[in-house]
């Protein structure tokens, strides 16, 4: 088979998408968004998630092995949707991956609130896992080293927006009782990087209680930039002119992937059309 064909048969392949559950289908909306004529095979491991609570050992074992499942799945690049997994995981899967890239959502967050921000000061909300690890903080500054960075956890957060309560009287006293310290004195940030894949649809409550001078930064559309930018140096891209296809698949509760995964994915996901995997070690 020639160079030629070999390039064309690897840009048909798939991406493959994981998360710890359903949050990181918005990633997975960003990516449809900005690519359309891909291909791409989103893996929810609802049966563990949340990733969040746990040790960097076990985020580090689920994420290789999510890994492994997808690239059963023949793809070309995977992207750690999942900022918890993120910041533990990607570097070890990059090295075990290689020359298959990795794209994780920390980089691509940071290297946005950097650029958005005007006094360099930012603030990060995440998962308690995330903003212990402190991995935005360390992409920020490896950035902008005077940058001054406040982060905050908001578990809260991920529940409210699994439940679709992302606006009202509930959402907004989580977000005022989260973020009113975040915000406090004179040198208050003036960016705020949604540092959890479930948090872009609590995008209008956050902004309303930051106040409307704060910039928000969605590290899903962030990703997906870096994830086309990523394809079209490697040559991976798909051909324009096709229409790419999303599958879905879940390690547990096909119908409330569905259910909840349309508020994130912003239309109609159908239980059957969720598979069921099982990706726990053999």
């Amino acid at each position: 088979m020639s160079a030629r064909r070999n390039a064309a048969s690897g840009r048909d392949k798939p991406i493959g998408v994981f998360d710890s559950g359903i949050g990181g289908i918005t990633v997975l909306k960003a990516l449809r968004k900005a690519l359309p004529h891909e291909d791409l095979v989103y893996l929810g491991d609802t049966a563990r998630l949340p990733y969040g609570t746990k040790s960097p050992e076990t985020v580090t074992a689920y994420a290789t092995q999510a890994t492994k499942h997808l690239l059963g799945h023949d793809v070309k690049m995977i992207v750690i949707a999942c900022n918890t997994a993120s910041a533990v995981a990607l570097g070890p899967l990059t090295q075990a991956l290689a020359p298959i890239p990795v794209i994780g959502v920390i980089e691509p967050g940071a290297k946005a609130g950097v650029k958005a921000t005007k006094t360099g000061r930012i603030g990060v909300i995440a998962t308690e896992a995330t903003v212990k690890g402190g991995a935005y903080a360390r992409a920020i500054h490896a950035l902008k080293p005077e940058a001054g960075v406040r982060q905050a956890p908001c578990g809260l957060f991920v529940t409210l927006a699994e439940e679709g309560w992302t606006k009202g009287e509930v959402a907004e006293a989580a977000a005022r009782r989260y973020l009113a310290p975040l915000f406090k004195g004179r040198n208050a940030p003036d960016t705020l990087v949604l540092g959890c894949t479930h948090f872009p649809v609590l995008a209008r409550t956050i902004k309303k209680v930051a106040g409307q001078g704060v910039r928000l930064v969605d590290s899903a559309a962030t990703t997906a930039k870096a994830v086309e930018e990523a394809l079209a140096s490697q040559n991976l891209t798909a051909k324009r002119q096709r229409k790419g296809k999303t599958r879905f698949l879940a390690t547990d509760s096909a119908e409330r992937f569905a259910r909840v995964g349309g508020i994130f994915f912003g239309e109609e996901i159908r239980a059957k059309d969720v598979e069921l995997v099982d990706i726990k070690p053999e």
